[in-house]
C-alpha cells in the first residue's frame, strides 16, 4: 500500500510549483480543486514524513540498546509510537471519496407520524444547523413549507465549508446521514402521555461547485410560476413568484418559494436540482461498479432506517454501526460528531479491508 506514496509526494511537489504561478489563481474553479488536492496530499506528506523518522528513531535505537539500556528502555516506546504513524500514514492512504470537500444540499422530509414527524425534521435541521455552527460553517435556508403546528413537512437547507482539506469538507461528515431516521418520544399532540415512533427522511446530495459541471439544455426543462403558500395552502404572496421545475429527461422536479423574487426562487431551484443530477449520475455510476467498490456504510437505499432516537431513555443509536450513548439531549443540540465519527471509521475500516483482499 505503501508503494503509492513516491508517486504522492511527486504530485505534491507538482501542484506546490502550479499554486505558485499567479495565471492559476486567475481560474478560481481551477485554483479550488487544486488546493483541495494540495491540501489532500499535504496531510499525507506530513504523516509519511514522521512515520519515516520513527522508523529512523527505532533503528537507532535499537542498534544502541546493545551498548546502553537506557536506550532499550525506550524501545517499547518507539515501537508503539513507529505503529501509530504507520495506522495514521495506512488510513490517509485510503482512496478518497472525490466529493469530500464538496459543500452539500439538504432536504429534510416529513414521514409517518403526520405532525410529530413534521416536528421533528423541525428539530433534525435545528441539530444540523448547530453542527455546522461548531465547525464554522455557513447555511443557507433554500426552502420551506411548514406544518399547522410549527414543524416543517420539506426543508431544504445548503451547507457550506471555507476548508481546502477535504477532510474538513461538508460531505465527508454529512454524506452518511441520507437515510430514515427514527423518532420514539411522547407528542405534543398527546394527552395520555403515550410513546409514539415517528419517521423522517434525510437526503444529502454535494452540491455542483460549478454550474459547467453538469450541463442542462433548457429545452430539457419546464418551468411553472405559481404563488406560494403557507401552512394550510393559504396564500402568502399576491404574485407569481414561485417556481416549479421539471427535468423532463429525468422527471426530477423541484419547487422553490421561500423568496419572494421568482428569479431568485429559479436561482435556488437550479442550485438543487444540479445537485440532484449530480447525485443520480453518481449512483447510475455507483450501480454499475463492483458492490467492492462501494461504501458499505452510505448505502444507496434512502429507505433505510438508519438511526433511532429514544426520547425517554435519552439514547441515541446507530443502526449501521452499533453506535449507542445516552446524551440525546446534547446531540439534538449540534454534539454529533462522536455519532459520524462512528461512521467515517467503519467507512474507512471497510475501505481497508477491500484493499487488503485485492
Amino acid at each position: 500500500m505503501f508503494d503509492s506514496v513516491g508517486r504522492l509526494l511527486e504530485e505534491h511537489l507538482q501542484l506546490q510549483e502550479q499554486l505558485a504561478d499567479p495565471a492559476v489563481h486567475a481560474d478560481p474553479a481551477r485554483s479550488k480543486k487544486l488546493n483541495r488536492r494540495y491540501a489532500e496530499l499535504s496531510r499525507i506528506v506530513s504523516a509519511h514524513s514522521a512515520w519515516t523518522q520513527s522508523v529512523d528513531d527505532l533503528a537507532a535505537a535499537r542498534e544502541l540498546a546493545s551498548e546502553d539500556e537506557a536506550f532499550a528502555e525506550e524501545v517499547p516506546q518507539l515501537e508503539e509510537h513507529s505503529a501509530a504513524a504507520e495506522e495514521k500514514l495506512r488510513r490517509l492512504l485510503i482512496p478518497r471519496d472525490p466529493d469530500d470537500g464538496r459543500d452539500v444540499i439538504m432536504e429534510i422530509k416529513g414521514g409517518e407520524g403526520g405532525e410529530e414527524s413534521a416536528l421533528f425534521a423541525a428539530d433534525l435541521l435545528r441539530m444540523y444547523v448547530h453542527y455546522a455552527e461548531s465547525r464554522g460553517w455557513k447555511t443557507e435556508l433554500l426552502e420551506r413549507t411548514e406544518s399547522d403546528l410549527g414543524g416543517y413537512k420539506d426543508v431544504q437547507v445548503a451547507i457550506k465549508s471555507n476548508a481546502s482539506d477535504p477532510a474538513d469538507g461538508v460531505w465527508a461528515s454529512l454524506k452518511y446521514e441520507g437515510g430514515v431516521h427514527r423518532v420514539q418520544r411522547v407528542p405534543a399532540t398527546e394527552s395520555q402521555g403515550r410513546i409514539h415512533t415517528s419517521t423522517t427522511g434525510v437526503l444529502v446530495f454535494p452540491e455542483v461547485d460549478e454550474p459547467e459541471e453538469i450541463t442542462i439544455d433548457p429545452n430539457d426543462l419546464r418551468i411553472d410560476v405559481f404563488r406560494s403558500s403557507g401552512p394550510g395552502g393559504q396564500s402568502v404572496n399576491t404574485t407569481d413568484s414561485a417556481v416549479r421545475i421539471t427535468h423532463l429527461p429525468t422527471g426530477i422536479v423541484v419547487s422553490m418559494q421561500n423568496e419572494k423574487s421568482q428569479i431568485q426562487n429559479r436561482e435556488a431551484g437550479m442550485r438543487v436540482l444540479r445537485a440532484r443530477l449530480l447525485a443520480k449520475q453518481q449512483e447510475e455510476l455507483a450501480a454499475a461498479a463492483s458492490d467492492q467498490r462501494r461504501s458499505q456504510i452510505r448505502g444507496m437505499d434512502r429507505s433505510e432506517r438508519i438511526r433511532t432516537y429514544n426520547f425517554p431513555e435519552n439514547r441515541i443509536a446507530d443502526h449501521r454501526t452499533g453506535y449507542k450513548a445516552y446524551n440525546l439531549d446534547a446531540v439534538m443540540n449540534g454534539a454529533i460528531q462522536p455519532v459520524l465519527d462512528s461512521l467515517i471509521q467503519a467507512d474507512e475500516e471497510a475501505r481497508l479491508a477491500e484493499i487488503g483482499a485485492e
